[in-house]
């Protein structure tokens, strides 16, 4: 019988949010940081809350993943590595509570120190930290790992390096970071930097893509693994962190497996199967209607709704600024306009989902679709209103259908809005005026069967309006490639969003991404206004402040209309074998990194 822990959801996260907006002002070590105000555990708490410190060891977990890898370095460019490669094996100075909106405590530092001004931070190593060979972690590994990433890493870590002035080693077990750029962020991202062993890699050339098993301090090693087809991982029985309130009730699980697929629909198979025992689904009517299979039926399958209190965040098909048939916005707009969302929600979700209508839509940081900006808001948004969109100031929202499966008032007006941008029917086929027809490709990654599924349909909406549009799927370590250099017309786009943002909304909407690869920036978005509201909102002191902040960033990002949104749910669907086992008492976060495996077990 379906399992669902879903009520009304309560307001125990934002509370949270505007109940710890202030910071203290001594600079003294610590057992935790907060983004604001102070950490809600107290330093000699037992366990996180979400975990259960009683939970039995032991037993296997065995999930599906669609696609493949071929490298295990997941912190460079090159190459495409396991997703949980680096939280199984890897730890951080500090480890992040799911149900605060941002706050860290020590883990591989004992304690963490910074002022009010947040213009350093200084990290103390717990004395017992140990890499998985037994190796001492040692400042020298803290500070190599940090220049190395900041330096030959991935593009993602390069700008919170340049924001570093100095490091330097102020103790046996110590190091500071001075900053020299305002960002009351800067603390906790270097936190949450992985920390490797330098030894293991002297000699060899860091960026470049590599299947040797890494060396690391977390609750798993590699145990087994053929590339692009499994990789096991197993519970250190040595692992130096296991007594750790932090750790109290987590990693439970004594063997974690991750087979790869070549696509989500022989992902669900296995699970069907029992060749898998986990299984997250995204489709609601899928959920719905095939879920009556026979381990379902004798109860040795569950399913349970798992609430959340995060924001939608971004799902949908995002289109390449960077190619001349989007640049214009008023074209942009016409290609919103011929998503028939109505009817494709009904189609692929019987109609139960709702749309997203912005990145912090379903939360207190979300504009209010189709209002004017107010306030600070208004006031945020005002140097830029010379290049800021239409809608960003006076309000915008996402056009809604008529239900039919003609959706013909939305496509007359897409046509307009065409024709205003310079673009004709010509017999049947939109050009510009040089005669150039509109032709554009979706690609999409193979395996991805409900963006498929609703790419075709969208396709055949746009030959309504003369657009040549073809779907086209790759493997993922083409996407991959791909999408690092920016090399696709639309694809698919998926943006979790937290409720303390902060410097990687850089990563997903800065202009350096525009031509800097490896970027999360797909649309090759390039908005100074964005750009600035992002460094108001990291620096924010007060709530008024910040979530302000966040709702003029709500503005430009959707008047942008970079994005034809899809739908989102207030929770997420797992099905799993009856063994496994997580707490009753879920995260503000919900089913996000550090709740699954993390805080599971297997029962008897």
């Amino acid at each position: 019988m379906e399992q669902r822990f879903i009520g009304a959801l309560k307001a125990t996260g934002l509370s949270i949010l505007f109940a710890t907006l202030a910071f203290g002002a001594s600079a003294q070590p610590k057992h935790g940081i907060a983004m604001y105000g102070e950490p809600a555990l107290p330093p000699d708490f037992v366990s996180l809350p979400y975990a259960n410190p009683d939970a039995p060891a032991g037993g296997k977990m065995i999930s599906g993943e669609s696609g493949g890898f071929d490298s295990l370095n997941p912190f460079i460019l090159k190459g495409r590595a396991p997703y949980w490669l680096s939280p199984l094996s890897f730890e951080t100075l500090l480890g992040r509570s799911y149900d605060e909106p941002f706050t860290l405590y020590g883990l591989l530092a004992e304690s963490v120190e910074t002022d009010d001004a947040r213009s350093f931070v200084e990290f103390t190593l717990n004395p017992a930290a140990r890499f998985s060979d037994g190796a001492p972690v040692t400042i020298a590994d803290v500070m190599w790992s940090f220049e190395t990433l900041g330096t030959v890493g991935h593009p993602r870590y390069l700008g919170t390096w340049a924001k570093v002035a100095k490091m330097e080693q102020t103790g046996d077990r110590s190091v500071r970071f001075t900053f020299n750029t305002e960002d009351r962020e800067l603390p906790l991202i270097l936190g949450l930097r992985p920390v490797l062993q330098k030894a293991q890699w002297e000699g060899k050339d860091f960026a470049e893509s590599s299947l040797e098993v890494p060396i690391g301090t977390g609750p798993y090693i590699v145990s087994r693994f053929e590339a692009g087809r499994f990789i096991e991982f197993t519970k250190n029985p040595d692992w130096w962190g296991k007594d750790l309130a932090f750790n109290k009730g987590r990693h439970n699980i004594e063997t974690l497996r991750y087979d790869y697929f070549g696509d989500g629909g022989v992902v669900f198979e296995a699970f069907k199967a029992g060749e898998i025992t986990t299984y997250r689904e995204t489709n609601a009517a899928k959920w719905a209607d095939q879920y009556d299979f026979p381990a379902v039926q004798s109860g040795e399958v569950v399913k349970f709704l798992i609430p959340h209190q995060r924001p939608a965040g971004i799902e949908g098909l995002v289109m390449n600024t960077r190619r001349a048939q989007f640049a214009d916005w008023r074209v942009r707009e016409a290609l919103i306009l011929a998503f028939n969302f109505e009817v494709i929600n009904t189609t692929q979700t019987g109609g139960d989902q709702p749309r997203i209508q912005s990145p912090f839509h379903n939360s207190v940081l979300g504009m209010e679709p189709g209002t004017p900006a107010t306030g600070r808001e208004l006031e945020l948004l005002q140097p830029f209103v010379d290049s800021l969109l239409p809608g960003a100031i006076e309000g915008y929202a996402l056009p809604v259908g008529d239900g039919s499966v003609a959706n013909r008032a939305n496509l007359r007006r897409a046509g307009a809005l065409l024709a205003e941008a310079g673009w004709s029917d010509a017999d049947g086929t939109l050009r510009n005026a040089e005669g150039q027809p509109f032709e554009l490709e979706i690609t999409l990654t193979n395996g991805q069967d409900e963006v498929i599924s609703i790419a075709s349909i969208y396709i055949e909406a746009l030959k309504r309006l003369g657009i040549a549009a073809r779907l086209v799927t790759i493997d993922s370590a083409q996407m991959k490639e791909r999408t690092d250099r920016y090399d696709f017309d639309m694809t698919y786009i998926q943006r979790g969003l937290s409720l303390s943002p902060g410097n990687e909304q850089m990563l997903y909407w800065g202009s350096a991404g525009v031509t800097e690869p490896g970027s999360r920036n797909l649309m090759g978005m390039n908005s100074p206004a964005a750009e600035a509201i992002i460094g108001t909102l990291v620096n924010a002191r007060s709530r008024e402040d910040f979530i302000a902040s966040t709702r003029a960033l709500d503005r430009v990002l959707m008047s942008g209309r970079y994005v034809i949104p899809f739908w989102y749910a207030p929770y997420s669907r797992l099905a799993h074998a009856k063994a496994l086992r997580f707490p009753e008492k879920t995260p503000i976060y919900g089913d996000w990194p550090g709740f699954q495996p993390d805080v599971w077990w297997v029962a008897e």
